[in-house]
């Protein structure tokens, strides 16, 4: 997949500033237009902006932010979608920082002079790069359900549902993991 956004010429319809901030919240600014790998990019800055802005908060409002993740990434990418030419480019990637969130949603991360933790499991940073994983491999391969929600739902949903659908099973997986380990 070509992870590049055609460009946009100045007299496009995206030279509106609905348009221009659907495209930034998509792409997350610089993030989905960095080389190789968007997808993967978007979920490391997830991934590094968790222990700050999400996961300091409690689940009720984290799941509160979820939601407002889906909403919004449901608008910017149907949008960034239809200006780029392609309804799921790789350079939007907003279903990342949604999908790695829902991941970290059931844990408390909470950052301060002593590194990492997690309040209930006592996860340490190598569960945090698990979760990653768990997310990112999930995402690519796309199993069953996976795929078949990419499939199913078109426009911005569709582009935002599968990565949450990814981000349920990453956070299923680690907690098993977490049980029996």
């Amino acid at each position: 997949m070509n992870s590049q956004p055609r460009p946009i010429p100045p007299e496009s319809p995206a030279s509106g500033l609905l348009d221009r901030a659907a495209l930034a919240l998509a792409t997350l600014g610089p993030v989905g237009r960095m080389p190789l790998a968007p997808g993967t990019w978007g979920s490391a800055v997830a991934l590094v902006l968790a222990p700050w802005v999400f996961s300091p908060l409690p689940l009720a409002w984290r799941l509160g932010v979820l939601a407002l993740i889906l909403v919004a990434g449901t608008w910017a990418a149907g949008r960034a979608g239809r200006l780029l030419g392609r309804e799921d480019p790789g350079c939007i990637v907003v279903d990342e920082l949604l999908g790695q969130w829902t991941a970290f949603a059931p844990f408390h991360l909470s950052t301060g002079l002593g590194g990492w933790a997690f309040s209930w499991t006592g996860a340490m940073p190598w569960e945090l790069l698990a979760l990653f994983g768990l997310f990112r491999l999930f995402d690519i391969i796309k199993p069953w359900p996976i795929r078949a929600v990419e499939k199913s739902v078109p426009g911005g949903l569709g582009v935002m549902l599968d990565d949450l659908v990814a981000g349920l099973f990453a956070a299923a997986l680690f907690l098993l993991i977490r049980l029996f380990v």
